[in-house]
């Protein structure tokens, strides 16, 4: 028992420092590729479908400041007050899911950017508490810049599409940076939904949410760092 004790410490103790290397790696590196990825690409080929990973790193300040200010004003409008987790939000998902049919989620950009980096689609307990734990990490070690930076870069868009490069490239055909609100707007309106909505032919649901998040973007104003 003593030796079976010894190496579950071992071992727990080498997953700990493994997570540190790669999250303080991930602070200066970019990250090319996701498990996101590979396990879309497998998917597409187990089905005989098209299996792809369409992806171009961009530093933030080569993306258009619009879609910085979309993706917030859609998905995490305390980000940059917020330490990782907005608790206003999930007491409201709370609350909504209680008498509604259709739920709603409460993940923050930093916990998108936790479970698109480290780990796996799942909706277990196990993966939402590493979702917790490398969430906290990325608090603690990178920047709200970096953090945003990595979620622009790695988020899915659409089917083998990665990234605000790529789907500005195939959508709009032109790089991420001339994005203009309208269509960083789209972008940002499909990201609950990537694999069946698509901003270069949106539908009626797409439009009204892509007009939401513009009347959003205007309350917002400016995404400014420290």
């Amino acid at each position: 028992m003593r030796r079976v004790l010894k190496w579950i410490r071992n071992i727990i103790l080498i997953l700990i420092g493994l997570s540190l290397f790669f999250t303080l790696l991930y602070k200066f590196v970019p990250v090319y590729y996701t498990p996101l990825m590979f396990i879309r690409y497998f998917e597409n080929v187990k089905a005989g479908k098209e299996a792809r990973i369409e992806r171009n790193w961009k530093r933030l300040d080569e993306i258009s400041p619009n879609l910085w200010l979309a993706v917030v004003a859609s998905e995490d409008n305390n980000f940059l007050k917020h330490h990782g987790f907005d608790m206003d939000a999930i007491k409201k998902a709370q609350k909504h899911n209680q008498t509604h049919a259709r739920k709603r989620g409460a993940s923050t950009i930093s916990q998108q950017v936790a479970k698109n980096v480290f780990l796996w689609p799942s909706r277990t307990w196990v993966r939402k508490g590493l979702e917790t734990y490398f969430t906290f990490l990325i608090e603690t070690f990178w920047s709200k810049k970096r953090i945003l930076e990595v979620y622009l870069n790695v988020i899915e868009i659409g089917p083998g599409i990665y990234g605000a490069e790529a789907a500005s490239q195939i959508y709009f055909h032109k790089p991420a940076s001339k994005l203009t609100r309208g269509e960083a707007a789209l972008i940002a309106a499909v990201l609950p939904a990537p694999l069946r909505r698509n901003p270069a032919k949106p539908s009626p649901y797409v439009l009204s949410r892509q007009q939401w998040i513009l009347w959003n973007m205007n309350n917002i104003g400016k995404i400014e760092f420290d």
